[in-house]
């Protein structure tokens, strides 16, 4: 399997290369070349497997001959001994609809399904090939902690994640910030996450910087994270259908940067009866507007009660368009060049209706959010975080639906007492926090600023 770019700027290199380059140094992102397809056999037997024998077989046409099988199932072995649920991610029946838990990793939320692995895919390469690497990231508020947790204590990786000064939960802000490993570097920037993303994009776009300091990318852009997202959809499917190939499902996802759909979208592709994907927004509602107008415009960014949501330039996107354009990277280039010059792009009358062919969109606000909460605390006594309620809302009328459950509703408590007058109980992993010490630097979101603090912290090293 070799992986190109969504720009065409990129020859077409191996798995192992494109885990370590990240962005790509055309600027665009990584696909595989081909997606494999699955059988209708292949998803009954598939369907019986646990989660961890079912990753193996999910990424093993994906790694190519970079990683074995035996390699890559302890691998993952690894990475998923750290979650408190034997199923990794179960499902629950609440009303009419399945919630599929992706919240018991280490840090309660979903991106512990993929950046666990990464972490751990990270050293294997590193152990095999020498080296160091520099990870650069930016969160809205649950990749920094699971990226920080997926690699702690490494002696071959530094890590250095930027999030939105107080614009993240106290939880998901304490999760990182006391995390106090030398390798490990926290950076508040005054401004928002999509100014994270901005900058994280300008220092991997700087060659001579991403060269000499050997940046990687745990953030959404690097597809060894996507890949692990893949798994959960399967997974799903199987333990709801049984494996019955003329079961379809349809999925509710809440999402800000496009990724946790996009693996959705992976997964359809590759043969997964998928009936619809429900794009689940808050009022920040870039895609789902797109969804609904074919027009993608970026506006300002409002604070919400499920932050990790608020976004609205969503990196993932251009991994969809590049599709959606047919695989021409000549036109998926000229619409982002467009992006950037104009803050908006828009797609033809017959692109929006392969679009709407597959997802349904809806963006949630903030009232509705909050009733979400409260109406499902009600009738089932199952508490919501805010993001999941996004989803479910979203998915309202669609029975059978499965709602991915983003995070754990501990990490929201401010958000889940407004809805029910109670907090959840939070897990072990969550429990005092707040009275840790902690360490950060707050910074200006500016590139050169975030630059010259790597490279000194690094010179300090």
């Amino acid at each position: 399997m070799r992986y190109i770019s969504t720009r065409g700027g990129v020859e077409p290199i191996s798995f192992s290369e494109a885990v370590m380059m990240g962005l790509a140094t055309d600027g665009g992102l990584l696909l595989p070349e081909t997606i494999p397809s699955v059988d209708a056999d292949t998803l009954k037997r598939w369907a019986g497997l646990s989660f961890q024998e079912l990753a193996v077989e999910v990424m093993l046409s994906y790694v190519g001959d970079d990683i074995d099988r035996e390699e890559l199932t302890g691998l993952i072995e690894r990475s998923y001994a750290s979650f408190a649920h034997e199923e990794i991610t179960p499902l629950v029946k609440v009303g009419d609809m399945h919630i599929l838990e992706l919240f018991h990793g280490p840090t309660a939320a979903f991106k512990d399904v993929a950046l666990q692995f990464l972490g751990n895919l990270f050293e294997l390469l590193l152990e095999r090939n020498g080296g160091r690497l520099n990870i650069l990231g930016a969160t809205s508020g649950d990749t920094g902690s699971a990226a920080i947790y997926g690699v702690r204590g490494q002696k071959l990786i530094d890590i250095f994640i930027l999030h939105p000064h107080q614009r993240v939960s106290p939880i998901q802000e304490r999760q990182m910030t006391t995390v106090l490993d030398d390798n490990v570097h926290n950076i508040a920037i005054k401004g928002t996450f999509d100014d994270g993303q901005s900058i994280v994009k300008q220092l991997f776009n700087d060659l001579e910087f991403k060269d000499e300091y050997s940046l990687g990318a745990v953030n959404s852009i690097n597809w060894a994270r996507i890949l692990a997202q893949v798994v959960y959809y399967f997974y799903a499917w199987g333990r709801v259908t049984e494996g019955n190939p003329k079961r379809r499902l349809t999925f509710s996802v809440p999402t800000g940067n496009f990724g946790d759909i996009f693996a959705g979208y992976i997964a359809k592709r590759m043969g997964l009866p998928v009936e619809q994907l429900v794009l689940a927004t808050n009022r920040n509602d870039i895609l789902s507007r797109f969804v609904n107008s074919g027009v993608y415009e970026a506006l300002d960014v409002h604070h919400t009660v499920s932050p990790s949501m608020d976004i609205q330039i969503s990196s993932n996107f251009e991994r969809y368009l590049y599709y959606l354009m047919d695989e021409d990277a000549a036109k998926v280039r000229e619409l982002m060049e467009g992006m950037a010059r104009d803050g908006r792009m828009e797609v033809s009358e017959e692109k929006q209706q392969r679009v709407r062919k597959l997802f349904q969109a809806r963006a949630v606000g903030e009232t509705e959010t909050l009733e979400q909460i409260r109406a499902t605390y009600r009738y089932s006594k199952y508490i919501l975080d805010p993001h999941t309620a996004v989803g479910v809302k979203a998915a309202e009328g669609i029975p059978g639906a499965v709602c991915l459950a983003t995070a754990h509703p501990a990490k929201f408590g401010d958000a889940v007492k407004q809805a029910i007058g109670v907090e959840a109980e939070p897990p072990p992993s969550l429990q005092g926090l707040m009275e840790k010490e902690t360490r950060c630097a707050l910074l200006d979101a500016d590139g050169d600023v975030i630059k010259n603090f790597m490279q000194q912290t690094l010179a300090d090293r």
